[in-house]
């Protein structure tokens, strides 16, 4: 340039890399809403939290509820079975003297006669020791009833004396009293002799 010319009017040709400071706030200007203060974002918020809480609570009373109809329930359970229990073991033997009972009606049918005779007591009493097996064998009683000649059982046998004897070491001579077994549990032990 001249010094006696004026600068142009014409637009520099090259663009310009920094734009207005109105046309940076222009479009930040249209975004930016206005700002809500503290306390009406906690009043918005105050209802939503309001109802979880309470929407938690009722969902804990229902669970506690049924946490304790589920204890009862257990309870009552655990008390009936205990009953049950009691019953059993105070009924236990109900099957066992329901089934004695007709040897009891038999021996008191036999005391009522007044001349027994000889015949008449035998029968008696081989009829009630028939009733007796029975009630014994409907209830699992078993006898433990060796035979001479057997091998000493400790489990099931009970050796009262050592004796001689013309058989093997150990083995059984004479039955002194028979044993029994419940089912498959020792009741008595078979009082024995053995030889030497």
């Amino acid at each position: 340039m001249n010094q006696g010319e004026q600068p142009s009017s014409k637009p520099n040709s090259q663009p310009n890399p920094q734009p207005s400071p109105q046309e940076i706030d222009a479009p930040e200007a249209a975004q930016v809403t206005p700002a809500e203060p503290p306390e009406a974002q906690a009043r918005g918020a105050e209802p939503d939290l309001a109802q979880r809480l309470a929407e938690a609570e009722a969902r804990a009373n229902e669970m506690q509820d049924a946490f304790l109809r589920a204890k009862a329930e257990m309870e009552n359970v655990r008390r009936r079975a205990q009953e049950d229990i009691a019953k059993a073991h105070k009924f236990a033997v109900e099957g066992f003297a329901e089934a004695l009972l007709p040897a009891k009606d038999s021996l008191e049918i036999a005391l009522k006669i007044e001349t027994p005779s000889l015949e008449s007591l035998r029968e008696g009493v081989d009829m009630t020791l028939k009733q007796l097996s029975a009630a014994f064998e409907k209830n699992r009683l078993i006898e433990v009833n060796p035979q001479p000649g057997e091998k000493l059982d400790p489990m099931k046998h009970q050796a009262i004396s050592m004796v001689a004897a013309d058989q093997e070491a150990n083995t059984i001579v004479t039955v002194l009293q028979k044993g029994y077994m419940i089912a498959d549990r020792l009741l008595r032990p078979a009082l024995v002799t053995v030889s030497q």
